[in-house]
């Protein structure tokens, strides 16, 4: 199986779900979309497979900073130029395994998809 794991490499919730993926043996590629970024190919495909607001992170300090006026009226193609325009507005991590994507960590959901 192939694993990616995307996040921000200092976030809690990626070091939680990093060590999990550790301590249950899963090998995975580490991408920092902050570092690194994210294409507009792959955030389009994430959003048509799970749904723009799964992956949007409205609870974010970043998302909460943005004008009243960026945040009214979302679409799915605003959402992903805010997205691409700071990556820090991606919820984390996303998974892309062969089983699918997985936004977010939960232990339970990690052990289901993951084994």
């Amino acid at each position: 199986m192939t694993t990616t794991i995307y996040g921000i490499k200092a976030c809690d919730t990626m070091q939680k779900a990093r060590a999990w993926l550790a301590d249950h043996g899963v090998a995975y590629a580490f991408h920092d979309y902050k570092a690194a970024g994210v294409d507009r190919a792959r955030l389009e495909g994430w959003a048509k497979a799970i749904g723009w607001e799964v992956l949007l992170n409205r609870s974010g300090t970043t998302f909460r900073k943005l004008p009243d006026a960026e945040k009214a009226d979302l679409t799915e193609a605003k959402a992903i130029g805010l997205m691409l325009a700071q990556p820090s507005m991606i919820k984390r991590p996303v998974l892309e395994t062969d089983a699918g994507l997985i936004v977010g960590f939960k232990p339970e959901i990690y052990a289901a998809r993951l084994g």
